[in-house]
């Protein structure tokens, strides 16, 4: 971030205009109504974006299901002078839906030299001083065991306990325990991991070993708090869940599984998600619904449609039948009273009441499929929804698919382009979109800084995890693009939203948010839409610019009548734009001005979280013609009160 006084010596000085270059906003008239869901939200398992991001549980394979012949991310703590060893055991579940359990078999084993097991976390085990975590497991011991167990979280030393419980009363059968861990005045870090251990001789079976921090709204299977700040900071007003490719699965068997994703987690079987990893379903439905409601935002449901990543299809017709069932009740679990099978469900989960929806999106990018099956089950499906739920808006995930003659409330279009794509299509985008069809919905946008390197490429895959500033100004002309055109684009999401940024939790990039462990930070991309999200009219002004590469848009808020411009400079060099406002007599002569501007390459990272960030002034002087000088490589809103 480039120190204020400097930015602003360089305002002043700023030049290079171009001969006849101008912007200008017309405010005699709108051009339409602002969609009230404009900016909006999209998620999926991706990139550890929920186990080991969002959602906020510490251990990984807490289970003991993400392989079937091993213990994967548990080993055997045997410091000198004690033995122990593990192994998955089938012999005796929990329950039907947890069918593996970890026994451990101590050998040998004093109070000064315990033994037992370690869970390496996602990448460490997080840990901040004076916090209150709170473990809990499944146990069951051997004949004439009762423990204690001790758990703890240890540094990577062996013999650092940054905090330890006991556990006793272990019997024959199993029994869930819990136990409250603080850690004292510690310097916070990573480099921890958390032990069940025994200081005797003996055999116990764990399952669903668990450890949360504490968690937004204080949920007890919450989400983490500094990434859903982030999230919340964005102002948001949809969420699309639960995908994107995790609808689908790679195989139909790997759907995402509502019905088994609710009550209470050891209830939860999990799933193979489609991006190479296991999914606990920690987040289940009703978990992205208070998601929605944490965040003030309505929910955007995405049900499976018969069509998965891999090319698997169900053909419509008796075959379907039962995945039409399965997003019906969906939809009745989300909206349904308490008189309803599924909403009686959800208040035995824990919430009476229903929540809003407005929008259902049918499937996933389901032009993918060969067999081009889409028409018949599009029309199969939502004849179902309709028939129970007409309100309901329905979004098709195909762009010109003739739905066997039902007509889609809205078509979900996504576009992930470079940033000169992106700065060359803007410009005019609105002039190919059709106004006599269906509503627009962007679910998935997202610029990169080089063609050279696709998201998909593996070029891309030696790049940073999140965008640098070029990107973000790709992402900025197509934003004000968006918002031209918010009359017909009625919702719009970048995507990927989140990724652990450990080597190897990641398997997409650009993404908006990073973190690992122990922080998070907002890419540039991150502040460039925050920056249009928090800064939005209601009534579209028509804006022509001529002579110089700057885009952007311009919104009014009929009840206040400021004005809001954002402008998008994508030179490497500054330029001095004459502004004019049409139709406005005067203007206050404050005038507030939002910034990000970097070098191309500029970026943010867990080192360096707020390396591009925007800076907020105040200019003076501000008439209805006004020339005003953008910073190279640059994203600016200009507010303005009128009078």
């Amino acid at each position: 971030m480039r120190p204020l006084l400097a930015f602003v010596t360089f305002l002043a000085a700023a030049s290079c205009l171009a001969a006849g270059a101008s912007f200008t906003v017309d405010a005699t008239r709108s051009a339409g109504q602002v969609s009230p869901k404009l900016y909006g939200l999209m998620t999926e398992e991706i990139n550890h974006s929920y186990d080991g991001g969002l959602y906020a549980e510490l251990i990984q394979n807490r289970a003991f299901l993400d392989d079937a012949k091993s213990p994967v991310h548990w080993s055997v703590v045997a410091p000198e002078g004690s033995a122990a060893n593990i192994a998955l055991d089938y012999s005796n579940p929990l329950n039907d839906k947890l069918p593996a359990s970890l026994r451990l078999a101590v050998t040998q084993a004093t109070k000064d030299h315990p033994a037992g097991v370690a869970n390496s976390g996602y990448w460490g085990i997080p840990v901040h001083p004076k916090t209150l975590y709170r473990a809990s497991l499944w146990a069951r011991a051997e004949a004439g065991f009762s423990g204690p167990l001790t758990v703890a979280i240890v540094g990577e030393d062996g013999r650092t306990v940054y905090a330890s419980g006991k556990i006793s009363g272990v019997a024959s059968e199993w029994k869930k325990f819990e136990v409250m861990l603080k850690t004292g005045n510690v310097t916070p870090t990573a480099q921890a991991h958390f032990e069940v251990t025994l200081d005797q001789p003996g055999t116990v079976w764990l399952n669903l070993v668990s450890l949360f921090p504490p968690t937004w709204n204080d949920r007890p299977n919450g989400l983490r708090k500094d990434i859903m700040q982030l999230l919340v900071d964005l102002n948001p007003k949809f969420l699309r869940f639960p995908g994107g490719n995790y609808v689908e699965g790679n195989k139909i068997e790997d759907r995402f599984p509502w019905q088994k994703t609710l009550g209470p987690i050891e209830e939860r079987p999990g799933h193979a998600c489609c991006w190479g990893y296991r999914s606990s379903d920690g987040m289940g439905l009703l978990e992205f619904l208070e998601w929605c409601e944490d965040m003030q935002a309505e929910p955007v449901l995405a049900v499976y449609a018969g069509y998965s990543l891999g090319g698997e299809h169900v053909q419509a017709g008796a075959q379907l039948k039962p995945f039409v069932q399965e997003a019906v009740d969906e939809i009745e679990y989300v909206t349904g009273d308490t008189n309803t099978t599924w909403g009686a469900r959800r208040a035995k989960d824990g919430h009476p009441a229903p929540f809003k929806l407005t929008y259902v999106e049918i499937g996933n990018e389901d032009y993918f499929e060969q067999a081009k099956t889409y028409d018949a089950r599009y029309a199969q499906i939502s004849d179902a929804i309709r028939a129970r739920y007409p309100q309901l808006k329905l979004i098709s995930t195909t762009p010109g698919a003739k739905l066997d003659g039902r007509k889609a409330d809205m078509v979900d279009m996504h576009d992930y382009s470079a940033t000169d794509e992106f700065i060359k299509k803007s410009r005019d985008y609105g002039s190919g979109l059709n106004r006599q069809g269906p509503e627009i919905f962007t679910g998935e946008w997202a610029a990169h800084e080089d063609a050279s390197a696709r998201p998909w490429d593996a070029a891309s895959q030696k790049l940073p995890p999140t965008p640098t500033m070029k990107a973000a100004i790709g992402d900025g002309v197509f934003m004000a693009a968006l918002e031209r055109n918010s009359d017909i684009i009625k919702m719009h999401c970048y995507a990927p939203l989140l990724v652990n940024v450990n080597p190897g939790a990641r398997q997409w990039r650009p993404n908006l948010i990073g973190y690992d462990a122990l922080s998070v930070y907002g890419s540039p991309s991150y502040y460039a839409i925050q920056m249009f999200s928090r800064n939005l009219g209601d009534e579209i002004l028509p804006v022509t610019f001529a002579n110089t590469s700057v885009q952007g848009c311009a919104t009014r808020d009929s009840q206040t009548g400021e004005i809001i411009v954002k402008l998008v400079n994508p030179e490497l060099h500054p330029q001095s734009l004459p502004i004019e406002i049409k139709g406005v007599a005067a203007l206050e002569s404050k005038a507030t001005i939002i910034t990000l501007a970097g070098n191309p390459e500029d970026t943010n990272s867990t080192s360096h979280p707020r390396n591009v960030v925007p800076v907020t002034i105040t200019l003076h002087d501000v008439k209805p013609g006004f020339t005003y000088a953008l910073p190279p490589t640059s994203i600016v809103v200009i507010k303005l009160k009128t009078r």
